[in-house]
C-alpha cells in the first residue's frame, strides 16, 4: 500500500489525504526548431489558374491545418517509438497578376512529414471504461492502450520566403489529402497539369511528446473552491469602458530593453 503520511514527510501543514488518480505521465520529448526550404504548395483547381497567371506572389500568412501522427514499436530497442508525423499548413498568399493592381488573395497546402523516436516505457494491458459513449465511436482507443500517446505542440509557423517557380515542360500536380484537410479549402485538389509552381521556405517550432495514463498518488491541502464572487455585468458601455486600462503602450511605444519586462516590474532602464 502507498504511504499516506505526505504531512510527515513534506511538513505541510495543510496537507488533508494523499489520492489516487489517473493522469497522463510524460515520459519523454523533445523540441525541434525545422526550417523547412523549397517546400512546394499546392492548391486546389480554382487557385491554381490564378497561379497560372500570376506575375508575382507573396505569403501573407500560415497556419497549421492538422497533424497527423503515427506511432510504433522500434525493434530491439524496448520502450522506444518512432513517432512518424504528417504537418499539414495553410499558406495564405497575395497573388499578383498584373502590376499596379489589388492582389487576390489565394489558399494553398502544404505537406512536412519528420519522424521522432522518444523514450515510451513498456505496457502490455489494455484499457477499458464504464463510459458508454466510447462504444458507439469506431475511433475510440479505449482497450487499445499498448502504445504510448503522441502529442505535439506547434507555434504558428514563420514564413521565411515565397518564389513562384515555371515547369518547363508542364507537368501533373497530384497531391493524396486527408478528407478532414481538404474540407478546409475551396475546389478539388485534383490531378491537373501546371506550368508554375509555389515554394516557400518555413520556420516551425514544435514539441513532441509520448505519454501514458498512468495512477499517481497526490498530495490533497483542499477542495478548490472560488475566493471571490461573479461580477454582475451591466449593459452600461461607460462603465465598462471605464474598467479598461489606458493604453499608455500605444502613445508611447517602449523601447527594446523595455519590452522584456512586466508591467508590475520597475525596469532600471536607462
Amino acid at each position: 500500500m502507498p504511504d499516506n503520511n505526505f504531512a510527515a514527510q513534506g511538513n505541510c501543514g495543510n496537507f488533508k489525504e494523499a489520492v489516487c488518480v489517473n493522469a497522463g505521465r510524460i515520459y519523454d520529448s523533445c523540441s525541434d526548431k525545422d526550417c523547412i526550404d523549397h517546400l512546394r504548395v499546392y492548391f486546389p483547381d480554382t487557385a491554381q489558374a490564378k497561379i497560372e497567371e500570376a506575375t508575382n506572389v507573396k505569403c501573407r500568412g500560415v497556419q497549421v491545418v492538422d497533424v497527423l501522427m503515427d506511432v510504433e514499436s522500434v525493434p530491439f530497442n524496448k520502450g522506444f517509438y518512432s513517432v512518424d508525423m504528417t504537418f499539414y499548413f495553410a499558406v495564405q498568399l497575395d497573388v499578383f497578376q498584373m502590376p499596379c493592381l489589388t492582389p487576390t488573395a489565394v489558399d494553398g497546402l502544404a505537406v512536412f512529414t519528420k519522424k521522432v523516436i522518444l523514450y515510451g516505457s513498456e505496457g502490455n494491458v489494455n484499457v477499458f471504461t464504464s463510459d458508454q459513449t466510447c462504444s458507439c465511436n469506431p475511433s475510440c482507443t479505449y482497450g487499445k492502450d499498448v502504445t504510448p500517446r503522441a502529442t505535439v505542440q506547434v507555434v504558428q509557423p514563420i514564413c521565411l520566403s515565397c518564389r513562384m517557380l515555371d515547369c518547363c515542360p508542364p507537368r501533373d500536380c497530384a497531391i493524396n489529402v486527408p478528407i478532414s484537410v481538404a474540407g478546409k479549402f475551396d475546389g478539388c485538389f485534383c490531378p491537373m497539369e501546371t506550368s508554375r509552381i509555389v515554394e516557400v521556405t518555413l520556420g516551425v517550432f514544435s514539441i513532441v511528446s509520448l505519454e501514458r495514463t498512468v495512477q499517481m498518488m497526490i498530495p490533497v491541502y483542499d477542495f478548490s473552491i472560488p475566493d471571490k464572487e461573479c461580477v454582475q455585468t451591466n449593459d452600461d458601455p461607460c462603465e465598462l469602458f471605464k474598467r479598461i486600462k489606458f493604453p499608455v503602450n500605444e502613445f508611447f511605444p517602449p523601447r527594446l530593453n523595455e519590452e522584456d519586462c512586466d508591467e508590475e516590474d520597475i525596469c532600471d532602464c536607462d
